[in-house]
């Protein structure tokens, strides 16, 4: 194949990567406007992430039986790997997340969550060995800034508990931050539908066992918004989101897929404005403006 040839199949499949993983970010990010909406009913963090496993669940055991069928067996090694990731991806940083959200506005929550990437990065040069390109930096700095300025005001506003709802989101962050590159290691050995497939089942697992632990099976009896909204946070914001992510990491590396992820709490900008009616104001354009100069950055990367 020429080489010319070659270039622009490369700069294709690295676009439509990126266009998968910002799909998938959008919709990700939209579980903190959703949670928002759910809190408004008084159930609390273990109860919220109950049901949106409990919803998650039938999707995924489909997939996992469909996929485990047709792949090769798995070695003991690699269903340890597997219930890790399960575990650290989407249990750990998805109930700190939701847990965070109980004490610290969105915006802040947003704001602490874009450190991902930075810690994707960081991880990467230091246990991985890998380089880091220029324009992979100056798309990260580019991106954050305009963060900054979207979420400034509400760090300002984030209350008492700003502390430690700040320390769970915080945790969140590192944890998806380690297991974007675990599974990055592990997709290509495993490939990404079975593995998130897998991967979930864990996860949901462990949140239905915890909500059983820790509150009465009474919780499960709630007005039928919370029904309704639940269905919304494991459909569009779980299921959908995270097989575009992982599809997205085993094109365009787990690096990259964080990266193309900094539109995702920008997004929730625009989508607080038109389910919370919260006001979009000069600086949050002007950082919104900046996040997309970082993505297009990151999109001239050489394939």
């Amino acid at each position: 194949m020429p080489s010319a040839t070659l270039e622009s199949s490369n700069r294709q499949s690295l676009l439509a990567g990126l266009a998968i993983a910002i799909i998938g970010a959008i919709l990700f990010s939209a579980k903190a406007i959703v949670a928002k909406l759910l809190y408004r009913y008084h159930i609390d963090a273990v109860t919220l992430i109950a049901f949106r496993m409990i919803f998650s669940l039938p999707f995924f055991a489909a997939l996992a039986i469909w996929k485990g069928s047709t792949g090769e067996p798995l070695t003991n090694g690699e269903r340890g790997r597997i219930v890790v990731l399960g575990l650290l991806g989407y249990y750990l940083s998805s109930f700190l997340d939701f847990l965070g959200l109980q004490y610290i506005t969105a915006g802040l929550e947003r704001l602490i969550l874009f450190l991902t990437p930075s810690f994707v990065l960081l991880i990467s040069v230091v246990f991985l060995k890998k380089k880091i390109t220029i324009v992979e930096w100056l798309a990260l700095g580019t991106a954050y800034l305009g963060t900054v300025l979207v979420f400034l005001h509400d760090a300002r506003a984030g209350g008492s508990n700003v502390i430690l709802g700040g320390a769970f989101v915080l945790g969140s962050a590192i944890a998806y931050a380690i297991y974007l590159l675990m599974s990055g290691e592990m997709v290509r050995k495993v490939g990404s539908l079975r593995l998130v497939a897998y991967a979930m089942c864990v996860s949901s697992v462990a949140c239905i066992v915890q909500f059983f632990l820790l509150r009465p099976p009474a919780m499960l009896i709630q007005p039928m918004p919370v029904y309704g909204l639940s269905i919304v946070n494991a459909v569009l914001c779980t299921v959908l989101p995270v097989i575009l992510t992982m599809v997205a990491v085993e094109r365009i590396g787990a690096a990259t897929t964080s990266q193309a992820g900094m539109i995702g709490p920008v997004s929730t900008l625009f989508l607080g404005a038109m389910i919370l009616d919260e006001p979009i104001t000069a600086i949050q354009l002007a950082g919104t403006g900046l996040v997309l100069v970082g993505i297009y950055l990151l999109s001239r990367k050489k394939s």
